[in-house]
């Protein structure tokens, strides 16, 4: 954690340059994608009986995967912050999610990856959730990005004429005026939702059947149009797969575990089809990883991801989620799998305790770039563990509380080798309904992940194992929030307006960009108040 040191960024240069993968074959590609609250057993290579993912497990199949893979927080907007910095919410300001009211975002001082590589020279694209901020400066087109499409939040924040599978389900938006609304809890039925190319409404509300195709056909063409550039690029594809469905083929499946095998198909064939389009523009010049932002969302029950083994039974004994939001390994050990044919092994696994922290600084190094100055991360450049030169990562990786008890994005939970020690537990819903109590830790509760994998039998306090280490999780805990406190830190704003809500026509009901049934009408930026916003 922090800057790295001048001696080892000596010795790292030696080794890269003995390989010379960048030297000897230029600058990379690099795709990102990011699945939505995908569940570590949602992928067959990880969990046998996942069965709807062949072609992910022909990816890992064909790379490297890794099975001690962490989000950097357990919730949407923190998670993807920390992925676009190399940072945690305690340093970017990002420690809870943004609303579609919110004026702020990711705070304008952070440098983003999509910068730092534009800036190497690099074409910068996004496509998919966002969720960083839609307002001002805020939005993707102004965060280094040269090409934004996609939603500027989760798939579920706005009404739409084709609503995804939910629980509880959410009517469809509005069509003729207020006698029609139907309001339902936890359910958006007044704003639809918004489709932004750069920086223009082009639907509103998106047909969500077909935002999957959409956003591979768009994928592809940005692909296509960069290798036509001559110039090295960078994808960011964050899918909407698996938040909540997005709906599936008729005839429906006959449950709703069906519906999320259904849509984790849908997901998988979108991966297998970007991975055979960047093997096309190149096989060998492009670094494919893909990972996920958080665990699975319990509340959802059916709808939600597979945990494998990472069930957190001390916290289930006692009620309440030990998935997303929490800072058991359900909520932020995350499938995770990296193909670069002729430079990274085929069929290896990797051990090595890594984050999606480390996205940042290894793309930076293999794209030949600098860190920004003047601030301090906490992901690694793991490259050596990509080539198979090492399986050692992390010794102290720090799970920020992202929405269950304690405050957010304070750091709750600590990892020290496979000891795990946990400060705070409890606070986030379970499919049940119940919510476990807030409990607070002092001395911490402390689990052996080699042998408790589940999270069920804290080591005893009086046992000589707890005893011995204690000391260096004391240490390790105090020396973490010392060099947060003393560093470069930012503040988010997360101030809410009604004018910033992403809306192309107000006079619409639910800011229909045009009347059901024709084509999608583009941002009118002179007759809309709220559009104004977005235009800039």
């Amino acid at each position: 954690m922090g800057t790295p040191s001048p001696w080892a960024v000596l010795v790292l240069a030696v080794l890269l340059g003995l390989s010379a993968p960048r030297a000897a074959y230029g600058q990379p590609n690099f795709i990102v994608i990011l699945a939505d609250d995908v569940g570590w057993g949602d992928l067959g290579a990880n969990w046998a009986e996942t069965k709807e993912t062949p072609h992910l497990d022909e990816l890992a199949a064909e790379g490297m995967r890794f099975v001690d893979f962490h989000s950097a927080a357990s919730t949407c907007s923190p998670s993807r912050a920390s992925l676009l910095t190399g940072r945690l919410g305690a340093r970017n300001g990002v420690t809870h999610n943004f609303a579609i009211m919110s004026v702020g975002g990711l705070p304008l001082n952070e440098t983003t990856l999509a910068e730092v590589l534009r800036e190497a020279g690099y074409s910068t694209g996004a496509i998919g959730k966002w969720h960083l901020g839609h307002h001002g400066r805020h939005h993707p087109s102004f965060r280094g990005f040269d090409y934004y499409f996609g939603i500027p939040y989760s798939h579920d924040m706005g009404c739409t004429d084709t609503p995804g599978y939910n629980l509880p389900p959410c009517p469809p938006c509005p069509r003729h005026g207020t006698a029609a609304r139907v309001a339902r809890k936890d359910c958006y039925t007044e704003v639809a939702l918004p489709l932004f190319e750069n920086v223009t409404i082009v639907q509103q509300p998106v047909n969500l059947s077909s935002l999957a195709a959409r956003y591979a056909e768009e994928a592809v063409r940005f692909i296509q149009r960069a290798s036509d550039s001559g110039r090295p690029f960078f994808l960011y594809l964050a899918l909407a797969h698996m938040h909540v469905p997005l709906g599936v083929p008729p005839p429906p499946p006959a449950s709703s575990r069906a519906i999320y095998g259904a849509s984790l198909r849908e997901m998988d064939a979108l991966v297998g089809q970007i991975k055979r389009v960047a093997d096309s523009h190149g096989k060998g010049n492009t670094l494919l990883w893909f990972t996920g932002d958080n665990g699975p969302w319990a509340q959802k029950c059916e709808l939600a991801g597979h945990l494998g083994p990472f069930v957190g039974a001390w916290q289930r004994q006692r009620g309440g989620s030990s998935a997303k939001q929490t800072t058991w390994e359900g909520g932020h050990r995350v499938p995770a799998l990296a193909y670069w044919p002729g430079r990274i092994p085929a069929k290896q696994t990797s051990h090595a305790l890594l984050s999606t922290l480390d996205v940042f600084p290894t793309l930076v190094a293999l794209a030949g770039a600098v860190l920004p100055p003047n601030r301090r991360f906490d992901g690694l450049d793991v490259s050596p563990v990509l080539f198979g030169w090492s399986d050692v990562g992390h010794k102290v990786l720090l799970h920020p509380n992202s929405g269950a008890a304690g405050k957010d994005g304070e750091i709750e939970t600590l990892r020290l080798a496979q000891y795990k020690a946990f400060y705070t537990t409890g606070g986030a819903m379970a499919c049940d309904g119940s919510i476990g109590s807030a409990e607070h830790h002092q001395p911490p509760l402390i689990f052996n992940l080699d042998h408790d994998i589940q999270e069920q039998e804290p080591l005893d306090v009086a046992s000589r194992e707890y005893q011995a280490v204690l000391p260096a999780i004391s240490r390790a805990y105090a020396q973490a929030l010392e060099d947060i406190a003393t560093d470069n830190v930012s503040v988010a704003d997360y101030s809410k307006d009604p004018a910033a809500t992403p809306c192309c026509n107000a006079q619409h009901v639910a800011c229909r960009c045009q009347a059901p049934g024709s084509h999608a009408a583009v941002l009118d930026c002179h007759t809309e108040v709220r559009a104004m916003q977005l235009c800039l």
